[in-house]
């Protein structure tokens, strides 16, 4: 850090999130003192986030905490950090694909990574959840190029393709074990390609899964009915009681209006995503191919190989995800998960952040602090 007030700081477009992106090293080393200058840093809790760099919604209140890598396998690690908006409340308990498209880039502009000739390939560990990935970019010259033809729905303009693969690892795509289950009465196919997703038909919730997120937000009755299944997925899938986490996600499936594999609405948990989190498409991608999954009789899949448009609200998003379906009692796997993204750097400088104690909205019982969801071991085994 530069000072007690002060922290350096990219901001970045990542995907179709933005968040800030930090050195560790000039973060508190503290998870409590950390967490409380990343509210002061966004501005919350506060609904309109008028005091930070937050926008107001949970996509664009995303941190990335960055650091050399200790582990041969990798070059930097990576921390994912959700910052709530109204709420004093700081969690690791989730990854974010979009987000991390911008690590690498990052990495090179801060000299954890010397750049290639031409191109640069980054191979980041992911702390919440011991996975890996590998991200590749243009340096001309050794430096980032932002520029470029590639364009992202959900994102205004053009920006310089990201290239991110995931090498497939132990974990289990099924974490019930079952292509099928019925939570609170209604099928469900529970998985999990980077995040903890559960697939649920649009019909099964009495909704057409083509509505616009804010009306489906607006639906008390569909809340409800989506807090109860996600509750219990959770337990399901081992992830213990999930009441104050963002995961698992829950994705609506309907039939695809635009010539690709399924249209999706996406709950965070709460909020419903304008797009779709590149860990969750991948996710939703995966269940599609799942024999037996509740995506059979909706999702309309290329044959021959693994490319799948997942639709979304704002447009869609493009997938090369390949899963060997099992037989013989054999579970399914996925074995080739690959994305293109975007990253745009935004501005490089220095954040100056109100003091401490200075909450923008007073906790239950009037006094000001912040909490923070953090967890002792990664969601997931890690990846080999």
């Amino acid at each position: 850090m530069t000072g007690l007030g002060e922290v350096r700081c990219m901001l970045m477009c990542g995907g179709t999130s933005k968040g800030a992106y930090f050195l560790a090293g000039d973060l508190p080393s503290e998870a409590a003192e950390r967490d409380g200058l990343l509210l002061r840093v966004m501005g919350s809790p506060d609904p309109r986030q008028i005091d930070g760099l937050g926008g107001a919604h949970p996509l664009t209140g995303k941190v990335a905490v960055i650091s050399a890598s200790g582990d041969a396998e990798a070059d930097v690690d990576y921390l994912f950090l959700q910052v709530a908006v109204d709420r004093p409340e700081v969690t690791d308990r989730q990854n974010c694909g979009n987000i991390l498209a911008g690590v690498g880039p990052f990495a090179v502009e801060r000299g954890l990574v010397a750049p290639g000739d031409g191109e640069t390939s980054v191979r980041i560990r992911m702390l919440n959840t011991g996975e890996r990935a590998v991200a590749r970019f243009a340096t001309p010259g050794g430096r980032v190029d932002y520029t470029g033809g590639a364009e992202i729905s959900g994102v205004p303009g053009t920006a310089a393709p990201v290239l991110m693969e995931f090498p497939p690892g132990d974990s289990p795509l099924l974490p019930t074990g079952n292509a099928r289950d019925t939570i609170a009465g209604t099928p469900v196919t529970c998985v999990d390609n980077g995040v903890p997703t559960v697939l649920i038909a649009a019909a099964a919730l009495k909704v057409t899964g083509y509505e616009d997120p804010g009306d489906l937000e607006k639906n008390r009755s569909l809340a409800g009915r989506l807090r109860e299944i996600r509750l219990a997925a959770g337990r399901l899938m081992g992830l213990g009681d999930v009441e104050g986490t963002t995961v698992p996600k829950l994705s609506l499936l309907a039939p695809p209006l635009d010539g690709g594999a399924v249209m999706t609405r996406t709950f965070i948990p709460v909020r419903c995503h304008t797009s779709i989190g590149v860990l969750g498409a991948a996710s939703v991608a995966a269940g599609l191919r799942v024999p037996g999954g509740v995506g059979e009789g909706i999702a309309r899949l290329p044959a021959r190989d693994g490319r799948t448009r997942i639709e979304h609200p704002s447009g869609f998003l493009d997938l090369d995800v390949r899963v060997d379906p099992g037989f013989d009692g054999t579970p399914p796997v996925a074995r080739r998960t690959a994305v293109v993204r975007t990253a745009r750097k935004i501005l490089d400088g220095t954040v100056f952040v109100r003091p401490p104690g200075l909450s923008a909205v007073p906790e239950q019982g009037g006094t000001s602090g912040h909490r923070t969801h953090s967890r002792t071991k990664p969601l997931r085994r890690s990846r080999p």
